[in-house]
């Protein structure tokens, strides 16, 4: 039948047309601020730092190996090593630092990551009169616990607690003293065979 098509482009039109005004499902417009929208668990914004505990220092995860530094696309992400008093450098960052005006959620940093130490935030209400400062973030602004974690992605983030519990129980494994050996079994020595007898004189 000749315009069959477009009766039914139309009739669908007016069924979401019509429907929009009782339907909940159809309901799509939401009242923003004072409303807000669910976000799906692999929603992401911009990375932040997990640490574990309480202390945000020195239960950070990330041991600035710079994997995430020089596997960034648009190169906002800046390492510093941490060293103690001889030079030596330690497994932690002295400097962590996150350009978000650059950064552009590729997420390419949270891949590469070894230590599972950075993860995608779903924060997204960011804007700022000032261009230049309160973009740039710093470690101490970065660093958030893994509950977060738990509570924005949970499904991931239970993967990587199990999968993290696991490895550290192998390490623990290793790291415990083997059980001493046991000493060799020595054969008792046969009893001396007794003093012949005294002839009577």
């Amino acid at each position: 039948m000749l315009g069959e098509g477009i009766l039914k482009g139309m009739a669908v039109t007016a069924r979401n047309f019509l429907g929009s005004y009782h339907d909940p499902a159809r309901l799509v417009t939401v009242e923003y601020p004072e409303q807000r929208s669910a976000l799906p668990e692999n929603s992401r914004a911009f990375p932040f730092l997990v640490f574990d505990g309480k202390d945000p220092e020195k239960g950070l995860r990330c041991v600035a190996c710079k994997i995430c530094e020089k596997e960034c696309p648009p190169q906002c992400i800046h390492i510093v090593l941490e060293r103690d008093e001889r030079g030596k450098p330690q497994k932690h960052p002295h400097i962590f630092d996150l350009d978000i005006s650059v950064c552009m959620s590729c997420q390419i940093c949270v891949e590469v990551c070894p230590f599972d130490a950075i993860k995608m935030d779903t924060e997204y209400e960011l804007s700022s009169f000032d261009r230049f400062g309160s973009l740039l973030w710093h470690k101490a602004q970065l660093a958030k616990p893994n509950s977060r974690f738990q509570w924005i992605h949970p499904i991931e983030a239970r993967e990587v607690d199990e999968r993290l519990a696991a490895e550290r129980a192998k390490l623990e494994a290793k790291a415990k003293p083997a059980p001493p050996l046991r000493p060799p079994m020595v054969k008792p020595a046969a009893p001396a065979p007794p003093p012949p007898p005294v002839a009577a004189a």
